[in-house]
């Protein structure tokens, strides 16, 4: 393969941030040639430098921070430093996460108004918990991440990995690239967008479960934790993961397993009902996958087209086939191997991996020559980032339709299409019964992840639906697919027919497992990227299988695809010809699990699942208050903070031993820890004790459940929930943009998602033109129309 065209020429980047979020959004940039320098304070920089998962400070910088870091620049200051703000004067973007204060940032806006500013904090920098103390482990209470993951009976379960920090900043950089081509659309920067990690968790881990409470009648209702199956179940030599996500593949399943008699059992077939005989369930599942090898189950399962997985570990998935030939493990500079940049232009193999600098190395960099500043600050008056940005949406579930709707809600004007034949799946997961009018427009998940896009039908098996399409290309900047492979190939729209078509159009695939290797045909949903990646394997009780997260990867998956697309959409323009951009889902979900991989390569420790333990709090969990499922989420991440829970939780001298004063001396002795916490929380008000030990800087929060993650005064305030008026299903609340855009205050969304080929005549007749018989034509052969066909 050709070396990479640099995709973001001149991009020039301050870092202020510290943390992962902001680190990740910076290191994508980096991925797609930006100029990052880090500004770090005090002796030993960044904290991130010395991190090390199994506590060890050993001599040089940490591995995580050598791959988060790789190819930017360090210079050691503060803004309040003339060198820096030099840096600042020729910068087009700054991002923090919580260095700056809020007369910073004014200065900057003030003084530099053309200068974009990308903040990264928990909860976004206004609001009335704008202050409190947060970790990922307690955003992810807050989120509904927690609320449904494991059994009932047992304490809800984080997921594993920080996955949150990792989401927010891939959030971050999507909006940092949609603020690069809004600065260029506009020929100015100077926009202060205020991203919140709490909301980014809330869109990708919650699976819009407030749309559908309120769409199933029963708004704010508790949502039953419940655990997939089949999913993980145990093999000969190992854990394999299933993913039944359609009635095809569940029956398809029970045919593998050699039990076809349980087809006419409605306990075992309807999902639901599945849970009530769970452990009967996986004991018949577990003895026909004991009985023989992963791999041989593997390749019985993948020739049926069940999506399958066998699940990934820290010491074997960089000796996965499929990652190997593809090439997805590359070597760091400093010894480790990490995942590569997780898509393709082109064709093109991303640039070998760059060092990370060590601290101050670029103390001595002259600043770039300062940018021309506007006089004013952007305002309402000012054009939405992707203003003028046509996107023609091919995407279905959640993964594709995440990315398109994130580029809609940046102001791209977003045409999806669908077909009678086959809508998007997403509608027939229905919170309406099947014969109910509409029924397929009453699907949460649709209706979260496609507000703000205009909807066509067009069936592509036909000549005459690819003939209206390529018509539609030839006024549109970029298609956006996700299919699996042969689809596209099938229906003959392959690259070179849509390049011809408009020779200036980025077009992007979203394969489950890329266009090339051993698993090139696989189906896979964001389960499958849990249980290939190792995300799995960190999450789970300690002693208990690994289990799925639940779907963040389909999110994960489209917020790199936009990062991929916005980066490729630049190089398009700037050279005057259209991109082909690959984005592999599973290796958006590596990237963001790579720290488990990274730990093993660089130090040989092997990461695992602990239950809802992690390494930054000592003591760390979910335990149970007074009342009915009411769980407190508690992370003490020093020893101060220590001292204060002890006091806020009132435990006598007499149960506290001398080695619970220092954080290894808790880690040791969690066990005993849990029990105290245990008994202590029990008899107290959930909401009193999460203030209490708020208040005292003690990271804390209630496990909120899914369905209610937007009842809080703090999304609130920021206008996360976004009302809208739909024709069929009425007035109800999505969740919005993550993030606050300070010249823009009105909503991200206002109109709801298309019913099924909603637009058919107005698009058809402007994008294609097809006169008002062509498009009779057109109804009467069902190559469009607005009825689901087959019911």
């Amino acid at each position: 393969m050709q070396q990479q065209d640099v995709l973001l020429r001149d991009f020039r980047v301050v870092d202020f941030s510290t943390g992962i979020a902001g680190s990740y959004c910076t290191k994508m940039l980096v991925d797609a040639g930006a100029d990052v320098v880090k500004v770090e304070t005090g002796a030993d920089g960044d904290p991130l430098r010395c991190w090390r998962q199994s506590g060890d400070t050993g001599p040089g910088d940490g591995a995580l921070f050598q791959y988060l870091a790789a190819g930017k620049r360090s210079i050691r200051g503060s803004l309040r430093d003339s060198r820096v703000r030099e840096f600042v004067a020729g910068a087009d973007l700054v991002v923090e996460s919580g260095e700056l204060t809020t007369d910073d940032i004014e200065f900057v806006r003030r003084t530099t108004p053309g200068v974009d500013i990308l903040s990264v904090t928990p909860f976004g920098r206004t609001g009335p918990w704008a202050h409190l103390p947060a970790t990922d482990f307690t955003l992810q209470a807050l989120a509904g991440s927690m609320a449904i993951r494991g059994p009932e009976g047992r304490e809800p379960l984080q997921a594993g990995g920080r996955l949150g920090e990792w989401i927010a900043g891939s959030f971050a950089a999507a909006t940092a690239l949609g603020l690069r081509v809004g600065a260029a659309g506009r020929g100015r920067g100077g926009e202060w967008a205020d991203l919140s990690m709490l909301e980014s968790m809330g869109v990708a881990m919650a699976l819009y479960h407030p749309v559908t409470a309120v769409l199933s009648g029963a708004p704010g209702r508790r949502t039953p934790r419940t655990v997939e199956i089949p999913s993980i179940e145990h093999g000969l030599d190992g854990y394999v993961g299933f993913c039944t996500i359609t009635a095809q593949m569940f029956e398809d399943f029970l045919i593998m397993i050699d039990r076809a008699d349980l087809l006419a059992d409605d306990s075992i077939v309807d999902v639901r009902r599945r849970q009530e005989r769970y452990a009967e369930f996986k004991s018949t599942i577990e003895s026909w996958t004991t009985s023989m090898p992963v791999e041989a189950i593997d390749e019985i399962a993948s020739a049926m087209r069940i999506p399958v997985a066998p699940i990934g570990t820290p010491e074997t998935v960089t000796q996965n086939m499929h990652f190997a030939e593809r090439g997805v493990f590359v070597e760091n500079p400093a010894g480790f191997v990490q995942p590569r940049r997780p898509y393709l232009v082109d064709g093109a193999l991303p640039d070998p991996v760059r060092a990370a600098p060590s601290l101050g190395e670029h103390d001595s960099d002259r600043p770039w020559n300062p940018r021309t500043q506007p006089s004013r600050t952007l305002d309402e008056t000012d054009d939405a980032p992707l203003a003028g940005v046509r996107v023609l949406d091919l995407t279905a579930f959640w993964a594709g339709p995440a990315a398109t709707q994130l580029l809609a809600g940046m102001g791209a004007e977003v045409i999806k299409v669908e077909s009678v034949q086959r809508p998007d799946g997403m509608r027939f997961t229905s919170t309406r019964s099947p014969g109910e009018p509409d029924w397929w427009e009453a699907g949460g998940v649709y209706q979260g992840a496609n507000a703000g896009k205009l909807g066509v039908t067009l069936d592509l098996s036909r000549p005459e639906g690819v003939d209206v399409l390529l018509e539609m290309i030839r006024n549109s900047d970029i298609v956006i697919e996700n299919f699996s492979p042969r689809v596209l190939d099938n229906f003959g729209l392959t690259w070179e027919r849509i390049h011809e078509a408009n020779p200036a159009a980025v077009f992007v695939r979203m394969p489950a497992f890329g266009l090339s290797g051993p698993w090139r045909d696989r189906t896979g949903f964001a389960q499958t990227m849990e249980q290939a990646t190792g995300l799995s394997w960190m999450t789970g009780y300690r002693d208990g299988s690994p289990m799925v997260l639940k779907g963040p990867c389909d999110p994960v998956a489209g917020l790199h695809a936009v990062v991929a697309t916005l980066s490729a959409l630049e190089l398009a323009r700037s050279r005057g010809r259209g991109c082909f951009v690959e984005v592999p889902m599973v290796e958006s979900a590596l990237n963001v699990a790579a720290e488990m991989v990274i730990e093993h390569s660089a130090y040989g420790n092997a990461l695992s699942r602990d239950g809802n333990r992690g390494p930054i709090g000592a003591p760390q969990g979910v335990y149970r208050c007074a009342g009915e499922e009411n769980w407190l989420a508690v992370a003490v991440t020093d020893d101060a903070r220590w001292e204060a829970a002890c006091d806020v939780l009132g435990f006598p001298d007499s149960v506290l031993e001398p080695e619970f004063a220092s954080a290894n001396g808790r880690r040791r002795h969690h066990d005993r820890l849990d029990e105290l916490l245990t008994e202590f929380c029990a008899a107290r008000d959930v909401d009193e004790l999460e203030g209490a030990l708020t208040s005292r800087g003690i990271a804390a929060a209630r496990v909120v459940d899914p369905s209610r993650i937007l009842d809080n005064p703090q999304v609130r305030a920021r206008g996360f929930p976004e009302k809208l008026d739909h024709p069929v299903l009425g007035t109800f609340e999505i969740p919005g943009l993550p993030v606050v855009f300070a010249s823009h205050s009105g909503p991200a969304f206002t109109v709801p998602a298309p019913l099924l080929g909603q637009h058919n005549a107005e698009v058809l007749t402007a994008l294609a033109g097809v006169d008002p018989e062509r498009l009779v034509q057109l109804s009467d052969a069902d190559v469009i129309g607005h009825r689901p066909l087959h019911l």
